[in-house]
């Protein structure tokens, strides 16, 4: 009787990595939006209105293909 040389195929993927300086940057809301820190409020805070430095603080939305890539980063 002849052995059946059968090849065992890995049929799982390959678990996808966070990676971490993205995961510090960007958080997802439940909803699926992806926000970033506003750049601008760090140093010279003085010459802004607090208007301008609570606008500031709310963070901003990423859309379009930049959005995608942070997701896929993410392992969303």
């Amino acid at each position: 009787m002849a052995k059946s040389n059968k090849i065992k195929t890995n049929t799982k993927s390959k678990k996808v990595k966070t990676n971490k300086a993205i995961a510090k940057r960007f958080r997802v809301t439940k909803t699926g939006k992806v926000i970033s820190k506003s750049p601008g409020l760090n140093h010279k805070t003085g010459k802004k209105s607090a208007k301008r430095k609570r606008a500031l603080a709310q963070g901003t939305r990423v859309e379009g293909s930049v959005k995608r890539k942070i997701l896929r980063n993410l392992g969303k």
